[in-house]
């Protein structure tokens, strides 16, 4: 009995420093939690295509002088009327 009782007791060590360790560290994992370079999964705007109208990220999409594209073929093409 006393076995069980200390395996048991060093399987809950083990969980709480792992559950310790995973933790991000500086605040709030929602808030970046103070890591250099912002948050991980920061959500970024999506925008339509002037084209075709697909919503994508702005950091994938194209810009020009007439709107915001999905893709090079599409901003060559133009703003649909």
């Amino acid at each position: 009995m006393r076995n069980l009782l200390i395996f048991i007791l060093v399987l809950v060590v083990i969980w709480w420093v792992r559950r310790a360790l995973s933790k991000p560290r500086g605040g709030d994992a929602r808030a970046g939690g103070g890591r250099r370079g912002g948050p991980k999964n920061a959500p970024e705007p999506m925008l339509a295509c002037d084209q075709c109208g697909v919503h994508v990220p702005e950091s994938e999409g194209v810009h020009d002088d007439n709107g915001f594209f999905c893709c090079e073929e599409h901003r060559r093409l133009g703003v649909r009327r």
